[in-house]
């Protein structure tokens, strides 16, 4: 969600540091993302929601079976991360390859090339809210994709995909965050799903 649609149905944008119309909007809660999908609905008469964390999941892979949608690696040409890290399969990344940037903001929505289904922006810039409560495992997780609402610690909500600055190996398809719902900071934005 960039700050323009968040305006057009909440008003101000609560985006702190980064100002801009194509920005995402960040410093969003769980809890403020909820409200807008709420507000969102009764403005269209549609019925979006926050996306499940398999969904998100599933959305971020676009078919692809690698750490990021674009093959097994990023650089700082494809996503929006620190790129004073390099990414390390199967470890932690590792100190930069001087010629990579880092750009310490979040860039406009749609700056990177989309991923094979045609999303932008799914790995890096902000961490995105799924709608899940955070469990340990996906042990007992719902078969067919569904949110996983049920148990797990109610507080903690699932961010996927990685931020402005983080480092690459938290921006790959399968890597996990938690935080309080009631938490929001300059990494943390959302997207949403529409229903049917």
């Amino acid at each position: 969600m960039t700050q323009a649609q968040w305006a057009a149905v909440m008003g101000e944008a609560p985006s702190g540091r980064f100002r801009g119309p194509r920005l995402p909007v960040d410093s969003v809660s769980w809890d403020a993302a909820q409200e807008f999908c709420h507000r969102l609905d009764e403005k269209t008469g549609r019925p979006y929601r926050l996306p499940g964390e398999a969904e998100w999941e599933y959305a971020c892979r676009a078919g692809t079976t690698t750490p990021f949608a674009c093959g097994d690696t990023i650089t700082t040409e494809l996503v929006n991360y620190n790129g004073q890290f390099i990414y390390a399969p199967g470890a932690l990344a590792s100190p930069l390859d001087p010629k990579e940037l880092y750009r310490h903001v979040s860039t406009e929505v749609g700056s990177f090339p989309p991923n094979p289904f045609g999303l932008c922006d799914m790995h890096g810039n902000l961490w995105e809210w799924c709608l899940d409560p955070w469990h340990e495992s996906y042990r007992g997780a719902p078969p067919d994709g569904r949110a996983w609402e049920a148990g797990g610690h109610k507080s903690l909500r699932v961010l996927r995909g990685g931020s402005w600055h983080g480092t690459p190996d938290v921006c790959c398809s399968a890597v996990r965050l938690k935080l309080l719902h009631g938490d929001g900071d300059d990494f943390c934005g959302f997207r949403v799903a529409l229903e049917g």
